[in-house]
């Protein structure tokens, strides 16, 4: 049984999510000076990748859930199949190159942005910034900041 399955995502750190993020719109939007920074920022960088990875993957191609209307069909499976061999692929790439595989692995995170998430009319920057914000706000909640902690403004005035 695969381990999507038997194990749900768990929620990234704020600072994973950022990090991650901007390298992501960095290596989109051809940035190779500021995309070298980030990663020197973070020498975990192709790990988070692979994070951000499955957290676009598996909701992307997992088979509906039980309580949903929606009957799997031959091609659910297959696309979930797909989806649990991309991931697989990922994390051989960064077993052998290690630190190096950080490009490769934004570009293929970027590649499958494009092919399956990006509509007609939208932007793979914007669809980046959208699931930026998504796994941001899910960090948030899942990792608070500590009591007495002082706000941060985050609009412009």
């Amino acid at each position: 049984m695969s381990e999507t399955i038997t194990m749900p995502l768990t929620p990234m750190t704020p600072h994973a999510v950022m990090s991650a993020f901007n390298y992501l719109r960095a290596v989109e939007a051809g940035d190779t000076e500021a995309a070298a920074e980030f990663i020197a920022a973070e020498p975990r960088m192709p790990a988070l990748l692979i994070e951000v990875a499955r957290h676009i993957v598996i909701p992307t191609t997992n088979l509906p859930d039980r309580d949903e209307e929606a009957v799997p069909c031959d091609s659910s499976f297959a696309l979930f199949e797909l989806g649990i061999c991309f991931l697989g692929t990922l994390r051989s790439w960064h077993e052998q190159a290690g630190a190096d595989a950080a490009p490769g692995l934004a570009l293929a995170v970027i590649r499958f942005t494009t092919q399956i998430l990006t509509q007609d009319h939208e932007e793979v920057a914007d669809v980046l910034q959208q699931l930026n914000v998504i796994a941001f706000g899910q960090a948030l909640a899942a990792h608070p900041a500590p009591a007495g902690a002082r706000t941060a403004r985050t609009t412009a005035m």
